[in-house]
């Protein structure tokens, strides 16, 4: 027996080994396996070239539990070790045997995953010791045994073996007994190695018999050596992807559609990627798509690898030109990193332009789908914005579809306002916007349904790249207001007769929210009343909201326009009935306002070019009391208005159909309006 210590720099390797090598303890497996596969590739390899003339035989990797010795074992069938080089490769630690095998063997071993180094030596993080059992290829070698107790010393001894290839015994430790579990291993192989082109195999399949569950002499394989994303796109079908979509995500709703991933230049690449179907009430769900270097599973967070917006496709990638120990700082240095994610970007837009061109029918039936994917990576990436724009569509309330080029043709010759800016009217809920919508499509224009996740964000993005556009919300204005043209109706009313009407409608508004009484000709024919809310402030608000940061525009009050039409004949009925009962009294205060008002003027003239200080206090008493009398009328006349307009039903009447025409009449003030309406109708 030989005896030794292990060529490390620092005899405190292995603390740090068992503490810090990897984050996550489970990997070892991942590393034990991979090696094995290793060592399978390099034996098929070497078959291939005829350096290895033997004959293969049964190359099935087998894990192991034995729970009474507190071993787990990972067994392969092939190329082995001799002494020398277990003494080369698993003495002096970091020198991969994949790195020298891959320069000799380059042209012929893509299917080698190298770069491991410390990866044999992740065991001693769940190990109190390691026993490597293992026969090289190489006709004539000796089996060795080579153990080491987690320390720098290690043995290694001549024993009887008669088959090739390598055994590597761990026995757990105390703190990691989980790893005896069969179904801890089972689940870090289905994760970690359910995709490994050899076969793994892991016990023995299971059977119900006579009530109970038995083991059955054939081998449980673990994993599918030949994933959907290794075969040529040519000889996949349909049905395959939506298949192989089951089985990444069992308990998903089928994809709308995939694009296969198959490069070969200037870069390895392989992959399916999926367009899954997003519900708009649940959370999106980012990490979702898996990444592999040669069919070993290394991480389902991709961000830096896939750009932004497609972290919300499903699916799998698959690249050798990634390492298994993939990190945030060399994504965002690596330049093959850059080109994948580039190329992936294009493929994609390649692929939705094709579905669009060939086939618009079927793409307009998932664009509902669709729009969230694309909306995000139109916001997101400039280059896939360009490619977009020939595909992207908008839907109109009437379910119409429109490319950017079509809708602009569409509405330019009526939507274009005095100032030349071509005005994109839209609803975000078509049922609560509907008298909105209506009276926009009367005056013969159309109206966009933008109801999306993204869409408030989206269209401030379209505003920013199209040239003399804006998009206003059909309910943000009076429609006169939401595309100015030239001609102006004028109005009936009396800035008088304004102010006075503005009291009678103030009494019967609602109580929480924030209401601005205005005015606006609007025809005879038009709505008596309409509620309109600011576009910028519910935009911002809106924003707000979906970005999580409520900010300044979060916590103000929901702002709306009380919009009167000053032409409407219910509206005249309403100031005779007021001037009827109240004009005589209004007509004498507002007098009366008019003669303190001239008094208050001769003051001013009196002390005109006087500061502050230099007017005497007798002046300053007198204007004092001046504005309190003044005040004191307008709020004289203002009461009487407003207990004026508390009597009046049909005042009532016609804010709660403005309400209701914006869904923001519900509950008790709801059934009020109908008893009110019936009583008004007898």
């Amino acid at each position: 027996m030989q005896k030794g210590k292990i060529d490390v720099t620092s005899e405190n390797i292995f603390p740090i080994i068992k503490k810090f090598l990897y984050s996550d303890h489970e990997i070892f497996l991942r590393e034990l396996i991979s090696n094995a596969v290793d060592a399978t590739q390099k034996l098929k390899t070497l078959a291939s070239v005829g350096d290895f003339k033997g004959e293969l035989g049964d190359l099935t990797i087998r894990v192991s539990l034995d729970p009474k010795k507190k071993t787990l074992t990972v067994s392969d069938a092939g190329v082995g070790m001799t002494a020398e080089e277990i003494e080369k490769y698993i003495n002096q630690i970091a020198f991969s045997s994949a790195e020298e095998f891959l320069e000799k063997y380059k042209k012929d071993s893509n299917a080698i995953i190298g770069h491991f180094g410390l990866g044999f030596y992740s065991s001693f993080m769940v190990s109190s010791r390691v026993e490597i059992v293992t026969r090289s290829w190489t006709e004539g070698s000796k089996a060795v045994k080579w153990s080491c107790d987690g320390s720098p010393e290690y043995s290694i001894e001549e024993i009887e073996r008669d088959r090739r290839g390598t055994d590597v015994i761990l026995h757990i430790d105390k703190e990691s007994k989980e790893f005896l579990e069969e179904h801890r291993i089972s689940d870090i192989l289905q994760k970690y190695c359910q995709f490994l082109p050899v076969e793994i195999a892991f016990g023995k399949e299971k059977e119900w018999k006579e009530g109970k569950e038995v083991e059955t002499d054939k081998d449980n394989i673990i994993n599918d050596t030949r994933p959907l994303w290794t075969i040529p796109p040519s000889e996949a079908a349909e049905e395959d992807y939506k298949k192989f979509y089951r089985k990444l995500y069992p308990m998903g709703d089928d994809p709308l559609f995939n694009i296969h991933l198959n490069v070969d230049y200037p870069f390895n690449l392989t992959g399916i990627l999926y367009f899954p179907r997003i519900k708009n009430n649940i959370e999106i769900q980012k990490n979702k798509i898996q990444l592999y270097s040669n069919q070993v599973f290394v991480t389902d967070s991709v961000e830096g690898i896939v750009p932004e917006f497609l972290t919300l496709l499903h699916g799998v990638l698959d690249s050798p030109d990634i390492p298994l120990n993939v990190s945030r700082s060399y994504l965002q240095s690596d330049s093959n990193v850059r080109k994948i994610s580039a190329h992936i970007t294009k493929k994609v837009a390649d692929r939705l332009e094709e579905i669009f061109k060939n086939d618009r029918e079927q793409f307009e039936k998932k664009w509902d789908d669709l729009k969230l994917f694309i909306e995000y990576g139109m916001m997101s990436e400039d280059k896939f914005y360009e490619r977009a724009v020939k595909f992207a569509l908008l839907k109109n309330t009437e379910g119409k579809y429109f490319t950017l080029e079509e809708y602009e043709k569409l509405i330019k010759p009526s939507q274009t306002d005095k100032h030349k800016t071509l005005v994109y009217l839209y609803s975000t809920n078509r049922d609560g916007q509907y008298s909105f919508i209506e009276t926009a499509r009367e005056k013969g224009y159309d109206v966009l349904l933008m109801d999306g996740q993204l869409d408030t964000h989206f269209l401030n993005h379209l505003e920013s790249k199209l040239d003399n556009v804006r998009f206003a919300r059909v309910d943000s204005e009076v429609v006169e207001k939401l595309i100015p043209k030239e001609d102006e109706k004028s109005s009936k009313l009396t800035a008088e007769q304004k102010a006075d009407l503005t009291p009678v409608f103030q009494s019967q508004l609602p109580d929480g929210d924030h209401f601005l009484v205005s005015y606006e000709s609007l025809g005879e024919n038009g709505h008596p009343v309409m509620i309109t809310q600011s576009e910028f402030m519910r935009r911002m608000k809106d924003m707000s909201e979906l970005s999580g940061n409520s900010g300044i525009y979060g916590t103000l009050p929901d702002s709306y326009n009380l919009v009167v039409n000053e032409n409407h004949p219910l509206i005249e009925r309403i100031l005779e009935r007021a001037d009827k009962k109240l004009g005589e009294k209004i007509k004498s205060l507002r007098e009366q306002k008019k003669k303190l008002g001239e008094e208050q003027s001769l003051i001013d003239e009196a002390n005109k070019g006087k500061k502050e200080e230099e007017i005497s206090q007798a002046d300053k008493d007198a204007r004092e009391d001046l504005r309190k009398r003044t005040e004191a009328l307008e709020n004289e006349r203002i009461d009487l208005l407003k207990n004026f307009g508390k009597s009046q039903k049909l005042v009532k009447q016609l804010i709660d159909l403005a309400l209701l025409a914006n869904n923001m009449l519900k509950g008790a003030d709801l059934a009020k309006f109908v008893k009110r309406s019936v009583e008004l109708i007898k």
